[in-house]
């Protein structure tokens, strides 16, 4: 377990900043998943793909790991609604409707994924 986690915690962050830096190279997707009801569009998407770049980052710095793991649990709930919005208009990401379904509950994994690193690091005396 001791090198699960550490692992886990590595891989997390490499895809919070990886799925950050795809906001600025392809902005066009995210942009289209936004829901209709939210304003500035591409400032949610810009905003969103630093705060994801900054996370994962900040996920590697052991005394604030347990504090970004937080930040990645409430972006991903903030985030939630345009996973609804693409489910509700699956012709915005051609994809099989078991991909668009699944991608649902998948939002709940990264959650607990996040969640297993919010302990804070304990110092050791």
């Amino acid at each position: 377990m001791k090198r699960i986690k550490p692992i886990s915690k590595y891989l997390l962050a490499i895809f919070m900043i990886v799925a950050g830096t795809m906001h600025f190279v392809n902005p066009e997707f995210f942009l289209k998943i936004v829901p209709p009801y939210l304003p500035l569009h591409k400032e949610l998407v810009l905003v969103s793909g630093v705060c994801e770049i900054l996370l994962g980052v900040l996920l590697l710095i052991p005394k604030l790991s347990h504090l970004a793991a937080w930040g990645i649990i409430a972006l991903l709930i903030a985030v939630f609604p345009a996973n609804i919005y693409l489910f509700q208009n699956q012709d915005l990401m051609p994809a099989s409707p078991l991909v668009h379904i699944l991608r649902l509950p998948l939002q709940g994994v990264f959650i607990l994924w996040a969640c297993w690193h919010t302990k804070a690091v304990e110092e050791k005396t």
